[in-house]
């Protein structure tokens, strides 16, 4: 089990960050441009449920058990329905991203929070561009993000894969020691630290988020988006 000290959380307190350097934010999106309580991605969770029992004609413990060991195994259900039943991933990820967002609204703070941060922005997400706009237009935040790096764009392959990350470099060209990555899954951030990056876990209570977060490769730990967004704030009118 990954404990996270009281003397890592102070050494490792975002308000340490030198942000005079930085030019471009790069934001995971599920559990991170929102927070994990407010549920959404359960509704994704849900949905990818309902598929696999509805196709593959498993009862819903089955299906959910399923769902879960492809996540662990392969980084993410698609990957592993992919990797072990040739599924298409459009077809997939059309259905389980079509989630209710009616009870979103405008988010003045965060909106003011990334309104805030000098240079450019990006999502780079294991989701879709359509599931990532419906979310960040709910949110009114859209128009902040430069662009949207997606399970696509990547080629089908998740984080923590290596590749990817480059591609998205490549594509962004921006230069990675003047970036820093913003993630609720702490592995993910392996990869962006080897290139570079500085990088910002959100703590996270499931196990498989949390994996990694005592790592050197997570330079900083914020409580959620909006603290980290705050700190922030903070370290710039220092």
């Amino acid at each position: 089990m990954t404990e996270i000290s009281a003397s890592m959380l102070q050494d490792k307190d975002p308000m340490k960050l030198d942000t005079s350097e930085i030019s471009a934010w790069v934001f995971d999106l599920d559990n991170t441009i929102y927070p994990a309580h407010q549920s959404l991605f359960p509704r994704v969770a849900s949905r990818m449920i309902d598929w696999i029992e509805q196709n593959f004609k498993l009862e819903r413990e089955q299906a959910e058990a399923l769902k879960t060991r492809l996540f662990l195994e392969y980084g993410t259900t698609m990957n592993g329905l992919s990797s072990e039943y040739s599924v298409e991933p459009e077809d997939f990820l059309s259905y389980v991203h079509d989630i209710d967002l009616s009870d979103l609204s405008y988010d003045k703070e965060l909106d003011a929070g990334m309104s805030a941060l000098p240079g450019k922005k990006y999502i780079y997400t294991n989701g879709t561009v359509l599931h990532a706009s419906r979310i960040l237009e709910a949110y009114g935040i859209g128009h902040h993000f430069e662009f949207i790096f997606d399970i696509f764009a990547s080629n089908h392959l998740p984080k923590p894969a290596l590749q990817p990350y480059q591609d998205f470099l490549a594509q962004s060209e921006i230069n990675p020691k003047q970036a820093v990555m913003i993630e609720d899954m702490a592995r993910n951030l392996e990869p962006a630290a080897k290139l570079g990056m500085q990088t910002v876990w959100l703590m996270a209570e499931h196990s498989w988020a949390k994996k990694g977060a005592t790592e050197p490769y997570v330079h900083y730990i914020a409580r959620d988006l909006k603290h980290f967004l705050s700190d922030a704030q903070h370290v710039l009118t220092r």
